[in-house]
């Protein structure tokens, strides 16, 4: 077969064929004068094998530090290896590393059989093809094929220097030496395919692979293999998007010398043969490219990083994220970032709906930009005032005007809606019932509790955070309420996100011991248990996902998080500059791409958890009678218009100094005496849940603790009135 190599390709390899001689025959003195000029040429090819192997002797003890270093592209990969995005070399150069593991089998033999058949054999040269490439040239009085090795076209692409001339030929020949002397054949092979050039600036299989097939070279068929092989000898000549006839005869050179080589059979080089070639060069993987870029930017001595993102569920999430961008409008941008709530692993991380969109500022990571998070952290609220022992989803509470620390709230949509339950006051996000369980729970605690999450809230330098903070009064991120609600579906125990496969130690941990606790674990199942009746957008499909929607003030932020057995998925829309968009909110807005988002993510629900020991589904709908009201400030006017009875002493809240934080002091020794007033015999009275007392003019308690600590004290009368306070002992 004739073979020959264009300018900037590959040299012509050592596997070409013999010709076939003339039917004729030469006569016998023609034939006595070619074996003549063989043994000539023969002697030639021996004086140059000498001459280089001297010039190897002599000049090159190694392989010249010119030749040594490869830049490869840095790359970030998925959590499966899959390549999410890549960067050009300094040279400009897209050359990705590349294990000869991480190639199909089938191309490995088709290019040692076609380029350099005896690969394993050799020391770098080749005698054999050397004279056999003599000898055609001199029968056929032209170049038939060429006698470089594989090794050699590596020195040569190593060298970057052309092989024209016969001193160049010479260098390369003792360059070869030096790789073998120097390098293992598998090393040998991996230089080649890091640097085998396919036409235009990409370098290397694997950046071909994906240029060409957009698919990674681990599985390649006959006539992709066919034609990466035939590229490197004539890149421009033969580029499939610019010169598709000349890329097809030499991929179909290819695929009929794999079958003189016995690599392919008959039939399946036929096949192959009518496969089309690529018609157009395909972009380099551009996924997660915030990610990408961050992840680069924090280890900026690594080539190659793995995150946890799984390329699939990116890849399909971007294109959602551009969907719906497109409805909204030219300057909207959108931010999307999935997490397993199990292991903290981010999945998703989808920035702005295109990286290169001017309009959209599509270079801003939303996911990263502080943002009033609107109602979003109000299910925090909630959870506390049910931990705290303030309300119960089945308490009673007041959605009507009012005055707190000179804040006086409003609802969303200005009105309001009187006596609801605690439940359906959360499921409609009502502004005021959120404000005053802040109040009675505590913005400190809040804000402790919000920092536990891992979060990093920025407030306001000039006063401390206020009741404000209910309705999203300061700047979150929307990793911040991705983790914050993976804590919620884990039980209240605070989740760390982590978006690199291999996290330095020292960083892991220190990330590690900053989590903490968020809720305690029949909190959280309540809040879960509360925002998953949240009815889903209209067509959205929202069975099994707890979410909360939000919605700040001018319409400059929406936003949908939710959560089910599983994943945890937040949603911003908005402005990347903060303009308002008017008419956007979390509920019309933002639910939808999340519910959309959960779909792509996993089409069957994982259903949320059970509830935790202790805690029954059907007690989260009744109060039980302490908790008919929710403790807010304006409970007490309620209790007393239906005269049930009143703890009176000591008031809610109060710590009581029974010395038993004293050194011997144990408990049992010590009684607190708790007294109520009002209410109808036979009254029960329970301490931390457990019945202590009972009798029909038992309005005083004495009550022996087991030690320091919080006490939650209840009395209960008969027609079912309660009252409750919690004393710090000490």
């Amino acid at each position: 077969m004739t073979r020959s190599g264009a300018s900037g390709g590959a040299t012509g390899g050592t596997g070409g064929d013999l010709p076939a001689r003339s039917p004729n025959g030469p006569v016998r003195r023609r034939r006595g004068l070619r074996l003549a000029t063989l043994a000539l040429g023969g002697g030639l090819l021996a004086v140059c094998v000498a001459a280089g192997a001297l010039l190897y002797a002599v000049h090159v003890a190694e392989v010249p530090d010119s030749v040594r270093p490869v830049a490869v592209s840095r790359s970030v990969l998925d959590r499966e290896g899959v390549l999410l995005r890549a960067f050009q070399t300094p040279d400009d150069r897209w050359r990705l590393p590349l294990d000869p593991d991480e190639v199909d089998p089938l191309f490995l033999r088709m290019l040692l059989a076609y380029e350099d058949r005896r690969f394993e054999e050799h020391a770098g040269v080749d005698p054999r093809a050397l004279i056999r490439a003599a000898g055609q040239a001199l029968w056929h009085g032209r170049i038939v094929s060429g006698a470089s090795t594989l090794t050699m076209q590596t020195a040569r692409l190593l060298a970057e220097t052309p092989t024209r001339s016969l001193l160049a030929k010479w260098r390369q020949v003792a360059t070869a030496l030096a790789l073998e002397r120097q390098f293992s054949k598998r090393e040998i092979l991996t230089l080649y395919l890091l640097r085998a050039p396919y036409g235009g600036n990409i370098e290397g299989l694997r950046a071909a692979s994906l240029t060409w097939f957009g698919k990674e070279p681990k599985r390649l068929t006959p006539a992709e293999s066919a034609l990466l092989v035939a590229l490197p000898q004539a890149p421009e000549a033969r580029r499939p998007d610019r010169h598709p006839k000349a890329a097809r005869l030499a991929r179909d050179r290819v695929l009929e010398a794999m079958v003189s080589a016995g690599v392919l059979a008959p039939d399946e080089a036929a096949a192959a043969r009518r496969d089309p070639v690529p018609g157009q060069r395909r972009a380099v993987p551009m996924l997660a490219a915030h990610s990408a870029r961050e992840a680069l930017t924090a280890a900026p001595g690594a080539e190659t990083l793995r995150l946890t993102i799984d390329s699939r569920i990116q890849a399909r999430l971007e294109a959602l994220a551009e969907e719906r961008a497109r409805r909204l409008g030219g300057k909207v941008s959108l931010a999307i970032l999935v997490a397993d709530h199990g292991s903290g692993e981010v999945l998703t991380r989808v920035g702005s709906p295109g990286l290169l969109s001017e309009a959209r500022l599509g270079h801003v990571d939303m996911t990263q930009a502080l943002r009033s998070p609107g109602s979003t952290l109000k299910p925090l609220i909630y959870g506390l005032a049910f931990e705290e022992g303030i309300a119960h989803p089945g308490s009673l509470i007041e959605d009507r005007p009012t005055l707190l620390a000179g804040y006086s709230p409003t609802n969303f949509d200005r009105a309001f809606q009187g006596t609801v339950r605690v439940r359906e006051a959360l499921q409609a996000s009502l502004n005021v019932p959120a404000v005053k369980l802040l109040d009675a729970v505590g913005v400190s605690r809040f804000v402790q509790r919000l920092a536990a999450s891992g979060a990093h809230p920025q407030y306001s330098t000039r006063e401390a955070p206020g009741l404000a903070v209910a309705l999203g009064g300061f700047g979150m991120t929307l990793e911040d309420l991705v983790a914050l609600y993976a804590g919620f579906a884990r039980g209240g125990k605070a989740v760390v996100l982590r978006e690199r496969s291999d996290p330095p130690p020292a960083m892991g941990e220190a990330r590690a011991a900053g989590a903490g606790r968020i809720l305690a674990p029949a909190a959280a199942w309540y809040v879960g248990d509360i925002l998953s009746e949240v009815p889903p957008p209209d067509a959205a499909r929202g069975e099994g996902v707890a979410y909360k929607t939000g919605t700040s003030y001018g319409y400059r932020d929406a936003w949908a998080v939710g959560y089910d057995g599983r994943h945890v998925i937040g949603v911003w829309v908005g402005r990347a500059d903060g303009t308002p968009v008017p008419g956007i909110t979390g509920f019309r807005t933002a639910a939808p791409v999340l519910f959309e988002a959960f779909q792509r993510v996993a089409p069957a629900r994982t259903r949320l958890p059970a509830p935790p020991p202790g805690v029954q589904a059907e007690t989260s709908e009744n109060a039980p009678g302490a908790l008919r009201y929710a403790r807010t400030s304006d409970r007490r006017a309620l209790l007393s218009e239906e005269n049930g009875p009143d703890i009176f002493y000591p008031p809610d809240g109060a710590v009581v100094d029974l010395g038993l934080s004293e050194p011997g002091m144990a408990g049992g020794e010590a009684v607190l005496v708790v007294k109520a007033r009002r209410g109808r015999g036979p009254f029960t009275w329970m301490a931390n849940g457990v019945p202590v007392a009972r009798g029909p003019f038992a309005t005083s308690l004495t009550f022996r603790p087991d030690g320091p600590g919080a006490s939650t004290i209840t009395v209960i009368d008969a027609d079912g009135h309660a009252d409750q306070v919690v004393v710090d002992i000490r």
